[in-house]
């Protein structure tokens, strides 16, 4: 499978959306992180500025919802233009019936694991999702320290996948930069959330080149 990478807007200039976004239009994804101040300690953005975005650029919109009850929520982040879904399996009160909803509703559906939440209780849960998140930091802000600790996790989590046949990605947030990268795609990943490793360079774009290279170094599987 492809390594993708999906850029963190939670790293851009807020003052210059637009312009961000577009300035990473080779990336697979844009990464947009809801933060609501009460599942996480900070408070970002939500419906509307995800309307905008989603006029502003052509590359499709990976939403990870940090909130409580993704379950009443999802559905809007979706009208608004999200490609791509992610709840909280700690938030959300029915899971399944998200996931499903989230598909029925014509996005993919995902679900996030907070660093201290074991994947194999979910194992059930799989085959309704179309990918797993591994956080490899505490959600709730960016520009953390990639967590080492989390690459067993993430091995066992692709180790899972594999078991079941399912062709769901995996995918790791947090401290993904071109020193951590090439450690996640070895134990599994294949979607790499990354904020300032992106935005923090003179060219986003070169960047997010600069990345997948990396990644798929590290696996053989140039993507096509």
């Amino acid at each position: 499978m492809a390594q993708q990478i999906n850029p963190s807007i939670l790293s851009a200039d807020f003052a210059r959306l637009a312009d961000e976004a577009k300035a990473v239009e080779g990336a697979d994804w844009l990464h947009v992180d809801v933060m609501d101040n009460h599942f996480v300690p900070n408070l970002t953005l939500g419906v509307p500025v995800v309307e905008s975005l989603g006029k502003a650029t052509e590359t499709p919109l990976d939403c990870h919802l940090m909130i409580e009850d993704p379950d009443r929520w999802a559905p809007q982040y979706i009208e608004a233009g999200a490609g791509s879904v992610t709840f909280h399996v700690e938030a959300a009160a029915a899971p399944v019936r998200l996931a499903r909803e989230i598909r029925a509703k014509g996005a993919r559906a995902s679900m996030a694991l907070k660093p201290a939440t074991p994947i194999e209780p979910y194992e059930d849960l799989l085959p309704e999702l179309d990918m797993l998140l591994v956080m490899t930091v505490e959600p709730g802000f960016g520009g953390q320290a990639f967590l080492d600790i989390m690459l067993p996790k993430i091995r066992r989590t692709r180790q899972l996948i594999e078991k079941h046949g399912l062709e769901m990605w995996l995918q790791v947030d947090g401290g993904v930069s071109a020193e951590t990268i090439e450690r996640c795609a070895e134990a599994g990943a294949d979607v790499f959330v990354a904020g300032s490793a992106v935005y923090g360079a003179d060219d986003p774009a070169k960047a997010v080149r600069a990345l997948r290279h990396l990644a798929e170094k590290a696996t053989g599987t140039p993507g096509s």
